[in-house]
């Protein structure tokens, strides 16, 4: 079934966080709910990445409203599916609240937390779901390698990623360019690529945390 068949779409996060509060619950309980109502075939749940505002997980938007809501339990499922998804009422005391003035903010791209944020590498973080090669490929997956294996050569390649100012994540932050040219004048005839994911730092998370989610 593709998706524009769906009238709804209910994204759950499963990162980790959110699924040490119960999140994976809450999925299984809203597919009950939805096949209870004979909603399966409408609405469509996703189980997504980390959203980031782990502190207010379990965290589900619904779209196409785009409606935030935080802290769910398994118990506040029913009632999401009865006034949300069949009446079209949102669910006022899921939503957050900001602290200072006590204002219920309904969409996520209006708290503070997210609104400033301009994602790069997470942009698809807590969008689609990350085991779904279809969802990921839907919003231009793969479309860079492809040019880079149709159309261009090392040399142009490894210009466009100096161009780019990208730089590794570590502390240092020495320009990606300059290991990839470093890499391509060295001598042999292979060539290996190493993906440093893990951090010296304890509890660091970056490097596993991009490759889990994105």
């Amino acid at each position: 079934m593709k998706d524009s068949i769906y009238r709804s779409h209910v994204l759950v996060c499963t990162g980790t966080g959110c699924v040490s509060s119960g999140s994976k619950t809450i999925k299984d309980t809203m597919e009950e709910e939805l096949a209870s109502h004979d909603l399966t075939g409408e609405i469509k749940i996703v189980e997504t990445g980390c959203h980031g505002f782990c502190e207010k997980g379990p965290i589900m938007i619904i779209y196409p409203e785009g409606v935030f809501y935080c802290e769910v339990k398994a118990d506040d499922v029913a009632e999401i599916v009865e006034e949300h998804l069949l009446k079209g009422r949102t669910v006022e005391r899921l939503l957050f609240k900001e602290p200072l003035t006590e204002e219920q903010i309904p969409s996520y791209k209006d708290i503070d937390f997210y609104k400033k944020q301009h994602r790069i590498v997470l942009t698809n973080c807590g969008k689609i779901d990350p085991e779904d090669i279809d969802e990921y490929i839907a919003l231009g997956g793969y479309e860079a390698i492809g040019k880079v294996l149709t159309e261009m050569d090392s040399q142009t390649v490894v210009d466009e990623i100096k161009e780019s100012g990208l730089r590794g994540r570590g502390g240092g932050g020495f320009p990606t360019g300059l290991k990839w040219q470093f890499a391509k004048n060295s001598d042999g005839d292979k060539k290996y690529v190493v993906c440093n994911a893990d951090e010296g730092d304890p509890g660091a998370e970056v490097c596993w945390k991009v490759i889990l989610i994105v």
